[in-house]
């Protein structure tokens, strides 16, 4: 005589144990999110910045007033923001006064003191406490790179 249990396989109530989980439903709703953010992403606005606004800037930068030391201790002065390519003698004692009006006119104008390699180094120190003294801002000092 058959058994009634041979058409259930398990037995029991006529139900048999799930030993997996079925996540088709899990990947459908999934590409479902997947395709409403796909369609709902270009619609959404960046955040606008309303950057400041700026006044006139200065583009090109003031060229400086080139005070140049020869190796037999003559001064001479460069202002190329005048136009002057060639440079002219100036006495020692009239180098920061003048570097002081130059500077009083443009104030961004630097100051930049070109002292040849066998000049003293004391008259180039000399030349920088004169500038101080003056009040003159932005000074420096012009060399030469190594290998150039």
């Amino acid at each position: 005589m058959p058994s009634n249990r041979s058409s259930n396989r398990g037995g029991r109530g006529g139900r048999r144990s799930m030993n997996e989980i079925n996540v088709v439903p899990y990947i459908d709703v999934m590409l479902v999110l997947l395709v409403i953010f796909m369609v709902t992403a270009p619609m959404m606005s960046p955040g606008l910045i309303d950057l400041p606004t700026v006044g006139k800037a200065s583009q090109v930068p003031v060229k400086p007033l080139e005070i140049i030391l020869a190796a037999d201790g003559n001064v001479t002065i460069r202002d190329r923001e005048r136009g002057d390519s060639t440079p002219h003698a100036v006495p020692r004692n009239d180098l920061a006064r003048l570097a002081r009006e130059r500077q009083s006119e443009h104030p961004d104008q630097p100051v930049v003191i070109s002292a040849d390699r066998k000049a003293q180094y004391e008259s180039v120190l000399k030349v920088m406490d004169d500038l101080q003294r003056q009040g003159v801002k932005r000074v420096g000092l012009l060399v030469k790179q190594q290998g150039s």
